[in-house]
């Protein structure tokens, strides 16, 4: 599934705030009051310790404290707060705490514009948000404006610490709702995209060792960056059904906050899945699952997290009002809200029951099972290939949905290439030098010394033990094409000659063939295996390389037929240079000039490899007339 068209119009609004992230950061809070002006500061939150530690740390710049924030920010609340922040000469509001005292903080700063520094105790993610709901009479509203934004938010992981676990859990999966519902909004972008999917990646991460070891310092990270990454989406964003629902559940039936967004979001997934395929498989592969609102869902179990409404307290006959509230007015979603569609989705939530997958099941049992059938792999490395083998595999396959017959036809197309494969003809190096794997693992293993010459794939028509052959020989044994006189240096990085390198030489015939492929030949032609001499020389004569088809009688040749590739290699020679002491160097020398330079199939062709053959109009070194080519090339090698 694509991800967001980077073409499309977009508009993206960053929201100012200064973050203070790391651990003991808490010690940072006096500073920050007072670079914002603050001299006279007012204290938000609960009882709670991280409260009492903030007071102390605070020292003479705390001049009152509040501890009656509650949640949904009842107007009430909110004014008795004004009250004592008006008898005090407040000018810097401070909040401790989670989407309670942050949501207080904002709305006093709506009604008095004081700077504010939040630190936050759970994952709310309100905290870095331009957004407040408050509740007046029963009805939770949500307004957005500048000035309710905090100008400074100190994330303190240590503050985390003693966030209960189930509290851990609703809190991480209520910022997961942020980020998955940015993911579909009208003014979706390339930003809040990352943004989300990084959010989404680190929460469903930093839970489930949350729950093994609430004292996780690195998991408590996570989850924090997680969580301040999905706020910020929140704030650049307009949210859709979830959020509406979860505003109605909370502010008219009085649900706790973060509790209903963990029960009503894989049901509000469900909901708009057909609606919003591309979000969905983003979040499922930040999920690590096949289907997204079965994989939240599934993984909310495992985290102990609650499922249903009924178990929040609301009643079965209150379903009909909260579809009736929350249908009263139009708001952005995928799908079009429906009264007959938010009965069955709350219905669901209600019950408890799991969101019918969307996708394909899920395949994380089975590969987990297959994965664990490695464990007693004497060799760590061979068990850590093997493992994330079938876990790249099963992803694969399930992300497409992956059909009997289609695997039928590519068990069948990987037969078909084993058995055309023979000593001279290896159809699997060549299916893997035109997917480009060679390639990247040539890059990987062999491009890590800039000082040397490029390596480049060693292709399928290498063979080990060519003839030892003299210098000055020619390989072409009288093959037509234009002769070719190639002079040989190899040195290591430093320019020193490198005396008695092994230095094989082959290359393809005018007509595009390998001697390994023309069965009539007497003995092996335009191949062979030189020793440099004391200045790290050779010389050899052959015919100038040309371009020509990989073999195309085969699978691998069907393959690119069948994906409108061409199957032409650009024209060049191949030198394989070793000594003991010394990195083995595999290359491959380009044509000038040549064709296909810039769409290799093979993909073998670097920038550092295309070289001058220069044309000569007299006689040739041996005495042949012209018109005759050279080749003047000096390799340099690594030691290691």
């Amino acid at each position: 599934m694509a991800e967001f068209e980077h073409t499309a119009n977009f508009e993206y609004t960053a929201n100012p705030a200064r973050i203070v992230f790391g651990a003991g950061t808490l010690s940072r809070l006096p500073a920050e009051v007072r670079a914002l002006g603050g001299t006279r500061a007012l204290l938000l939150g609960t009882s709670a310790r991280s409260t009492d530690r903030a007071a102390d740390v605070l020292g003479p710049l705390l001049v009152a404290r509040f501890d009656r924030a509650a949640m949904h920010t009842p107007v009430e609340v909110t004014e008795a707060a004004l009250e004592l922040l008006r008898a005090n000469g407040i000018d810097c509001l401070v909040a401790v705490g989670g989407g309670s005292a942050i949501g207080l903080a904002k709305a006093l700063a709506l009604r008095t514009d004081l700077p504010q520094v939040v630190l936050p105790t759970t994952y709310a993610g309100s905290e870095v948000t331009a957004v407040l709901g408050q509740t007046e009479q029963g009805r939770k509203s949500t307004l957005a404006s500048p000035g309710v934004l905090p100008e400074t938010v100190v994330y303190d992981v240590e503050l985390t610490l003693g966030l209960p676990v189930a509290l851990s859990v609703t809190s991480g999966v209520n910022a997961m709702a942020h980020a998955v519902e940015a993911l579909y909004a009208p003014q979706a972008n390339p930003v809040t995209e990352r943004l989300a999917v990084e959010s989404i990646t680190l929460l469903a991460r930093a839970l489930p060792r949350i729950v093994a070891d609430p004292a996780d310092v690195e998991a408590r990270a996570d989850a924090l960056q997680g969580a301040w990454l999905a706020g910020t989406c929140l704030g650049s964003v307009g949210m859709g059904l979830h959020h509406k629902l979860c505003h109605t559940l909370g502010g008219s039936f009085g649900l706790p906050h973060a509790e209903t967004h963990t029960v009503v979001l894989p049901h509000a997934m469900a909901y708009n899945a057909s609606a919003a395929p591309a979000a969905m498989c983003l979040v499922a592969r930040a999920l690590g699952v096949t289907d997204a609102p079965r994989g939240l869902y599934d993984l909310i179990v495992r985290l102990g997290g609650p499922i249903s409404l009924r178990e929040l307290g609301l009643g079965r006959g209150d379903l009909s009002r909260v579809v009736e509230l929350a249908t009263a007015a139009p708001y952005p979603n995928p799908r079009p809200v429906t009264a007959e569609g938010l009965a069955a989705l709350l219905t669901d939530a209600w019950n408890g029951c799991a969101p019918t997958p969307s996708g394909p099941p899920d395949l994380n049992p089975l590969t987990e099972e297959v994965v664990a059938s490695f464990a007693n792999t004497p060799d760590p490395r061979t068990r850590e290939l093997l493992g994330d083998l079938v876990r790249t595999l099963h992803g694969y396959v399930g992300r497409n949905d992956l059909t009997q017959p289609e695997w039928q036809r590519a068990v069948e197309f990987l037969a078909r290439t084993g058995q055309i494969s023979t000593p001279t003809r290896q159809e699997f190096v060549l299916l893997s030098d035109v997917l480009g794997v060679s390639s990247a693992v040539d890059i990987l293993t062999n491009s890590r010394t800039p000082d040397t010459t490029p390596s480049a794939v060693l292709g399928p028509f290498y063979v080990d033990g060519p003839p030892e052959t003299p210098h000055g020989a020619d390989l072409a044994a009288g093959l037509p094409g234009t002769p070719m006189f190639a002079d040989i240096t190899v040195t290591d990085i430093d320019g020193a000659p490198v005396a008695d390198a092994v230095v094989d030489v082959w290359q393809a015939n005018e007509d595009g063939f390998y001697d390994v492929q023309l069965p009539d030949l007497d003995g092996p032609v335009l191949r062979a295996r030189f020793h440099t001499n004391a200045l790290g020389k050779l010389t050899f004569a052959a015919i100038l390389p040309a371009e020509y088809p990989i073999p195309e009688d085969g699978p691998v040749g069907q393959l690119l037929a069948a994906v409108g590739r061409h199957p032409y290699r650009a024209p060049h020679v191949h030198f394989m240079i070793a000594k003991p002491g010394y990195r083995t160097l595999v290359t491959q020398l380009f044509v000038r000039g040549g064709r296909y330079l810039d769409s290799d199939t093979v993909f073998g062709v670097k920038t550092g490899l295309i070289v001058d053959f220069p044309a000569h109009q007299g006689p040739a070194p041996d005495g042949r007339p012209g018109p005759w080519r050279s080749l003047d090339f000096t390799f340099r090698i690594a030691a290691g």
